[in-house]
């Protein structure tokens, strides 16, 4: 049995946030499944979907400070800069974190999302669904 369904984040400020029950909130349909893979798609350019470890905050703070190390915004080398100085660091992180999970439909509790500030703070985003 296959189910899909589109649901919508609120705006986030950059940064990695828990959007779990967010996103559960928004299926009641899990209820129906004991087991099975569930796909989430994020269609946004300049976020992304990465799955991690719920149990500490300091997680999320030590993933934000190390990707903003090794993609610093400012930097003289970005030519992609029309959407402000965090537009190509937002797209680089999301190719490299990516914008899709797949998962056993138990793991939903540890989902994360990475989002940037220019272009997500006023703006809902539009996740994908499939289990």
């Amino acid at each position: 049995m296959w189910f899909q369904k589109q649901v919508h984040l609120r705006p986030y400020p950059r940064g990695f946030h828990l959007v779990t029950a967010e996103i559960i909130g928004q299926l009641s349909e899990l209820e129906h499944y004991k087991t099975g893979l569930c796909h989430i798609f994020l269609q946004h350019t300049s976020a992304s979907l990465t799955l991690n470890e719920n149990a500490d905050p300091n997680v999320r703070h030590d993933m934000e400070a190390f990707s903003n190390h090794y993609i610093p915004e400012n930097e003289q080398y970005f030519l992609h800069v029309i959407e402000g100085s965090d537009d190509m660091p937002a797209h680089i992180k999301s190719s490299l974190f990516g914008a899709d999970v797949i998962f056993q439909s138990q793991m939903v509790r540890w989902l994360w999302v990475y989002g940037r500030a220019y272009g997500w703070e006023n703006t809902e985003t539009v996740v994908k669904v499939v289990i």
